[in-house]
């Protein structure tokens, strides 16, 4: 049965505690602050999403001591008010007539460097630089990569009952023909059974048959797919407002020696992978793990991604599992590990769950069986 559990809204107080932890994580950094535009890291500091992406200027200023303060054009000003994080914040709103630019440089440090959301628009922060000739910027990715990657416990909650969401919508998928049938035709499937298990928002459906198994982002297609195809699939989207995405490889009919090594080897893989999840082992610790496997089976050149990304109110942010990703892992970071081996013109396989770092070790939000599913 479809999935009809809510779990209960952020407070004005858990928006104010991701607030503070941003502006003392940006002085920690030898920032003056943070300015976050429209976007994901608005959404998980305040609640707030425009409803309409604009050229007027909209940005939360949070400096260290200081109370947070949204810069809003005064006709959003009122939906502004009705986020969840408002009454943690300071409103202040500004009239066509008026110029935001000095309204918002009187609030920062004139010759400070501020961390910036990616995704600010270069209107906004070339009109503050000429007001501010002295500050300087830097991208959040950059700044202060780990900003959204902790998550506490309803973020968790809400991460969980994405996996299963995502959990049930593979066990689901399982049950309807794939031979004979365009991969277009079992992508929609699958983003049906993600919005009937409660997702809001489906970000992907990839499923690549045979061949085009062995691209990792293929897009599904009007290949049709047949008897003694490997089919990968990966899909994942936002249910509550984060993020779902795991991946298992089905094959149409009974699989050859060959196919269900490759199969096995990724398998061992992922379990690696998972098992080096531990606080304090580095970010890079996950991907060595499972990479050692796949090159000791003989396949190293041919997995060719990084074996996981982070996910929370996006379904890919930091901490990345990659070589030379040396930040130790953290209980309540929550990120994908996601091995795979990709045959060019034959086919590809991948398995994918999300794991969260607990106390101890790590703990899998996705719990499907991880064998080769045998499927019509």
């Amino acid at each position: 049965m479809p999935s009809t559990e809510h779990p209960p809204p952020f407070t004005a107080e858990d928006y104010r505690a991701r607030m503070t932890r941003a502006a003392e994580s940006a002085d920690a950094a030898g920032l003056a602050g943070v300015l976050v535009a429209p976007g994901p890291d608005m959404v998980h500091l305040t609640g707030y999403r425009p409803t309409a992406d604009t050229e007027r200027l909209t940005l939360l200023v949070l400096r260290a001591g200081q109370d947070p303060v949204l810069v809003v054009p005064a006709l959003e000003a009122a939906d502004a008010e009705r986020a969840a994080g408002a009454p943690a914040l300071t409103l202040r709103d500004w009239t066509d007539a008026a110029n935001p630019y000095t309204l918002t440089a009187g609030l920062l440090d004139a010759a400070g460097r501020f961390g910036i959301s990616d995704n600010a628009w270069a209107l906004h922060l070339l009109a503050l630089h000429e007001l501010l000739p002295d500050t300087s910027y830097a991208s959040l990715t950059e700044a202060l990569p780990m900003l959204r990657a902790v998550k506490d416990a309803a973020e968790l909650e809400r991460l969980t009952a994405a996996g299963a969401a995502a959990d049930a919508t593979y066990e689901q998928i399982l049950k309807v023909r794939f031979s004979g049938r365009r991969e277009s035709e079992v992508a929609a499937d699958l983003a049906a059974l993600l919005i009937e298990h409660g997702h809001s928002q489906v970000d992907f459906t990839v499923v690549g048959s045979g061949p085009n198994g062995a691209n990792p982002h293929h897009e599904a297609g009007d290949r049709t797919i047949e008897r003694g195809d490997m089919v990968v699939l990966d899909f994942g989207g936002l249910k509550h407002g984060y993020g779902s995405d795991t991946s298992r490889t089905v094959h149409v009919g009974e699989p050859t020696a060959e196919e269900q090594r490759v199969h096995d080897v990724v398998r061992e893989a992922q379990e690696a992978g998972c098992g080096a999840v531990r606080p304090g082992a580095a970010c890079q610790d996950v991907d060595r793990a499972a990479r050692a496997v796949i090159t000791e089976f003989g396949y190293g050149e041919r997995f060719i991604h990084r074996t996981g990304h982070g996910i929370g109110v996006t379904t890919h942010e930091p901490p990345y599992m990659i070589e030379g990703e040396e930040r130790p892992l953290v209980p309540g970071m929550c990120f994908s590990v996601e091995p795979g081996i990709y045959l060019p013109g034959r086919f590809g396989v991948r398995i994918e769950d999300i794991v969260t770092v607990t106390e101890s070790g790590g703990r899998r939000l996705n719990t499907t069986d991880r064998g080769m599913a045998l499927v019509e």
